[in-house]
């Protein structure tokens, strides 16, 4: 991959889980890079590695996105299949990840999913722009985000992707795409919805043809989206099948089983990481000692056959599904485990409740740092997965009213915006 000092410039959503690439045309419009996957060509990119042992003895062989989804299925029991490691970036607790008998840290799983993604880009990846603008979360996933971890992360991740890296918020990225729309001046309030943070700017926007179409006025994040709903599901309808409030016995008493295991199941990015010979050591010793053996022999069973990605796409299938309408259904099945169930949208709703109130605070701080009330706001633009679910919806409309909500490449649209403000003279004013 050789620089292009005329080159165009390069916006990249990396994100929890999707990642998207826009080129940027001087005075154009970006052009989004597709990728040609096994089972449709599409700009959305899966943010997820798979390793498998090579054949030839050569130690690991791995891919990304689409394509590593397509080797864990046809091999499960044979490979390791990691998504949402990009929630993990601003941890301190997250050291390595054990693959087999090797170790990768975060900027490492990074460089290889980049370079799996570059490869599959048919060649438009194969010349380095001269300047990269890669989207992040305006606070990251976790309990106590470690910010300048997650940068010095970062940039030990994209080093030598590019001559020139720039990083901005990911909703500035989405209010640029936005601003492309609107054809006089407005005051706009983004809402991101990603995989593992939900984020919000407010952006003055100019009358088109201004010597600087965007202004942002202020921002806020929290660590609360779409994985922490999946969690919500998982908690109602799945741990309690595996042991959750269980207990075990020890000198003749009765102890909770520790949460911390139920608390790495729920997570996608920590899931695959507990099939390593310590983690399932602990689990065999534990369910000889548990007071319901079958429960702790059910997680093992889905942890031994990599069951992580077709639990993944039930909950999903579900959240998506009560998107649409007011109840449906729940099924999963693997490894001697069976979970049928009936959901209905208002259950759904009182699950993820509390992360909604602190979804809320964080559009107030947004609105507080920007100086500007909820009627100075014009427009409202909804973007990221998430943004689909009706309750969140409704925080939106509730506040501003349903004409002021305005939606559309709801995985693309940060790309897009990347792309453009990379061709800003004046992208200093954006970088953070």
């Amino acid at each position: 991959m050789q620089t292009d000092a005329g080159g165009p410039a390069l916006g990249l959503d990396f994100g929890t889980t999707n990642s998207v690439v826009a080129l940027g045309t001087p005075g154009g419009t970006p052009e989004l890079v597709t990728f040609a996957a096994p089972a449709e060509t599409s700009p959305v990119f899966r943010s997820a590695l798979c390793f498998w042992q090579d054949d030839s003895g050569k130690g690991l062989a791995s891919d990304a996105g689409p394509w590593a989804i397509a080797e864990y299925m046809e091999y499960p029991l044979d490979s390791r299949f990691i998504q949402s490691f990009k929630s993990v970036a601003a941890m301190k607790t997250f050291e390595q990840a054990s693959v087999f008998d090797k170790r990768y840290r975060f900027e490492e799983m990074g460089q290889l999913f980049l370079e799996k993604l570059i490869a599959h880009a048919g060649g438009k990846l194969d010349t380095r722009p001269h300047r990269i603008v890669v989207g992040r979360p305006v606070e990251y996933a976790g309990a106590r985000p470690d910010e300048a971890l997650a940068r010095t992360r970062y940039d030990a991740m994209f080093k030598g992707f590019g001559a020139e890296i720039h990083y901005v918020y990911e909703p500035l990225g989405a209010a640029y795409s936005y601003a492309t729309r609107l054809t006089e001046p407005a005051t706009i309030l983004v809402a991101d919805f990603g995989g593992g943070t939900s984020d919000f700017s407010v952006v003055r926007v100019a009358e088109p043809g201004a010597a600087r179409r965007c202004t942002p006025l202020g921002h806020a994040g929290v660590g609360i989206a779409g994985d922490r709903f999946d969690y919500r599901i998982l908690d109602r309808l799945v741990l309690p099948m595996l042991g959750k409030g269980g207990a075990y016995k020890s000198f003749g008493k009765e102890l909770e089983i520790p949460r911390a295991y139920f608390a790495d199941f729920a997570d996608w990015s920590r899931l695959a990481l507990m099939r390593n010979r310590k983690t399932m050591t602990e689990l065999e010793r534990l369910q000889k000692t548990a007071v319901d053996p079958e429960s702790i022999g059910r997680m093992i069973a889905v942890i031994e056959n990599e069951l992580g990605y077709p639990l993944y796409d039930a909950v999903g299938s579900l959240k998506r599904a009560l998107s649409s309408g007011e109840d449906a259904h729940f099924h999963f099945a693997g490894a001697g485990l069976e979970i049928e169930a009936d959901v209905t949208r208002a259950q759904f709703e009182g699950w993820i409740a509390d992360d909604v109130v602190r979804i809320e605070a964080a559009v107030d701080r947004a609105l507080e740092v920007a100086n500007v009330g909820g009627g100075d706001i014009d427009r409202v633009f909804l973007t990221g997965g998430s943004s689909l679910i009706p309750r969140i919806r409704r925080i939106f409309v509730e506040r501003f009213g349903e004409a002021a909500i305005m939606s559309g490449g709801e995985l693309t649209s940060i790309a897009h915006g990347l792309a453009l403000i990379g061709e800003q003279d004046d992208i200093a004013a954006w970088s953070v």
